[in-house]
């Protein structure tokens, strides 16, 4: 007995293929509800978190926080527990999740031309905008998920064992050939197969240990043997080696652990690579070089800050993010700062906001404390008693969020 992976665009008939071949085979559905609900009970993540790791798009604070390689390590583990027994059908975007070195499970991947897409979508009685619509976000989303695992299109045959594409017209026609090769030999469960599960296990525990510390880089485990590939230089690598090496190689089932510079080996933007996560501050402000100047310095403080350009920006950011900070201009075109601070702590009140300009009055300087701004500085302002305003901002905002926790 197997266990079967499908992956594919939407309006490609694969509920159709996905429910007759849980009928033909008798196997358990899992679909991306199914292990999204499952982390959220046994790890205590937010569904919404999980779907935005899963569907995107990233937070622009991702490369600071590693919210999205933390879930994903959540997902990871939760698969593979799953992927280490049979009879079991992945359906969704989890199913990228699943190696080739798992081999009892049969990857399949659905896929088609928009043009076909589309024709089939409007037989179901969409409307064409409606559809390109729907086609456009998940195609989006699949894609991102995979470039994000895999480095690869979604729709590359290397990723599957299995390519179904023009060439299947109908559900049966998919279904017959799915069936043909999940009872081959080779797709059956071996030892080999059982410990690559084990392996995806173990990678899954490791990433999730080296997230909480800020580390991001590519894991791979075999029979106990871990090997941690570093995409970042480092002032001292030697000691981050024995620092990895000694947080790793507390984990039960590991053996080994060695530590190689990874083939995107570069500078990193930390100072000698702290690894903890900063401080996420949104800077909003419509001159754009200063902006961006001071958000690589920021940076290059271990401060996790992002640029925007205008009102309009820092609110749209506001749907999905939630900085610990915003820095803002007051005198931007269309929308101004001073409707943007009540905006945002109407909606958002646990986000410290400092106002930074240049243009500002005694009145305004007023009205901006009323509306609830932390302070409010003039430009030109030094640097160090930014970050130092930013640091207060942010303890008030820890304290926010633990007194509602």
């Amino acid at each position: 007995m197997s266990s079967i992976a499908l992956s594919y665009s939407i309006f490609t008939q694969e509920k159709e293929i996905r429910e007759q071949l849980a009928q033909a085979s008798g196997y358990e559905l899992v679909s991306d509800r199914d292990i999204i609900d499952q982390v959220n009970f046994e790890h205590g993540v937010e569904r919404s978190k999980v779907e935005r790791a899963l569907y995107g798009p990233p937070s622009v604070f991702n490369q600071f926080t590693l919210e999205r390689e933390t879930i994903t390590a959540y997902l990871k583990a939760v698969v593979a527990a799953k992927a280490a027994v049979t009879g079991m059908i992945f359906s969704g975007f989890i199913s990228q999740l699943i190696p080739a070195s798992v081999s009892h499970v049969l990857k399949v991947g659905i896929f088609d031309d928009k043009s076909h897409r589309l024709r089939r979508a409007v037989a179901e009685g969409l409307t064409e905008k409606a559809a390109l619509k729907l086609m456009k976000r998940h195609d989006a989303g699949i894609g991102d998920w995979v470039d994000f695992l895999h480095k690869k299109p979604a729709n590359d045959p290397s990723l599957y064992d299995i390519f179904l594409s023009r060439r299947v017209e109908t559900p049966e026609e998919a279904v017959q050939l799915i069936l043909e090769n999940y009872r081959k030999p080779t797709v059956l469960i071996s030892p080999a197969s059982r410990q690559a599960a084990a392996d995806m296990v173990l990678s899954a525990r490791v990433e999730l240990v080296l997230a909480a510390r800020g580390y991001s880089m590519e894991v791979a485990c075999s029979e106990g043997r871990v090997l941690l590939r570093v995409n970042k230089s480092v002032h001292n690598f030697t000691k981050l080696s024995r620092n990895l090496t000694s947080l790793v190689a507390e984990l039960e089932g590991v053996e080994k652990v060695e530590v190689r510079a990874g083939r995107e080996y570069h500078v990193s933007i930390y100072r000698d690579q702290e690894f903890k996560l900063p401080p996420k501050v949104l800077l909003v402000d419509d001159e754009q070089e200063f902006v961006q100047t001071l958000s690589e310095r920021l940076n290059t403080r271990s401060y996790g800050s992002h640029p925007v350009f205008d009102g309009e920006q820092a609110l749209e950011c506001l749907v999905h993010d939630t900085p610990d900070v915003m820095v803002l201009d007051l005198k931007m075109p269309g929308m101004q700062g001073v409707e943007v601070l009540e905006r945002v702590k109407a909606s958002k009140p646990q986000v410290q906001v400092i106002i930074l300009t240049g243009h500002g009055s005694e009145e305004e300087r007023k009205t901006c404390m009323d509306f609830g701004a932390f302070a409010y500085l003039r430009k030109p302002v030094d640097l160090g008693q930014l970050t130092t305003i930013i640091d207060q901002a942010y303890t008030k905002t820890a304290t926010t969020r633990a007194a509602l926790a």
